[in-house]
């Protein structure tokens, strides 16, 4: 549960990221870059251009990232990794926290009802939270594209902590995404615990 909230919260942050980061702006003095060493990109078609930034994807790879591409260009699995890896520090940071204000744009609304009520349960008894010690892992697993709904699994491990006793967590949390929204933002949608 808690490892969910933070998953959402790292979600919203990677996406706040990609956003702001993903650019390339050229280099930092303002100078151009000037040309490539290769060939001019004028002088490259734009059908080809567009392979050359296309993500590759292996028949052995994860299955359905490709899917999702072909419908959201923008997906890009490493970059995802990227936010997932962010928005799962965050949103169970957010958990440990008791931050419902920062976790509910980052989970879907059942999610946000759980977890929701299981900070309340937490602060009535007064519970120590755990908190991320330490992300040791996070992988794609799989993705899938449903209808217009994309899913992403992410496997994670990670240390966490109250103090007093640690314990490792192994999860994997689904995100989701309409393709068709100009949010680029993913919401947590499931957490499974992995073997």
């Amino acid at each position: 549960m808690e490892v969910l909230i933070l998953a959402a919260i790292a979600l919203f942050v990677l996406s706040r990221l990609y956003v702001a980061l993903g650019r390339d702006d050229g280099p930092p003095d303002g100078r151009s870059r000037g040309a490539p060493l290769a060939t001019e990109p004028s002088a490259v078609p734009n059908e080809e251009r567009a392979a050359e930034d296309r993500p590759i994807f292996s028949s052995g790879g994860i299955p359905g990232l490709e899917d999702i591409h072909e419908v959201d260009p923008s997906f890009e699995p490493r970059g995802f990794l990227t936010g997932a890896r962010s928005a799962y520090e965050m949103i169970v940071e957010a958990f440990a926290d008791g931050d419902r204000k920062t976790l509910q744009p980052l989970l879907d609304d059942d999610v946000y009802a759980a977890w929701n009520q299981a900070i309340t349960d937490r602060e009535e008894s007064g519970e120590e939270p755990m908190r991320l010690l330490r992300l040791k892992k996070a992988e794609i697993e799989s993705g899938e594209l449903s209808g217009r709904t994309a899913r992403v699994s992410v496997r994670y491990e990670s240390d966490l902590g109250d103090g007093e006793r640690t314990r490792t967590a192994k999860e994997i949390w689904i995100f989701k995404r309409d393709v068709d929204s100009a949010d680029p933002n993913w919401l947590l949608d499931d957490v499974e615990p992995a073997s």
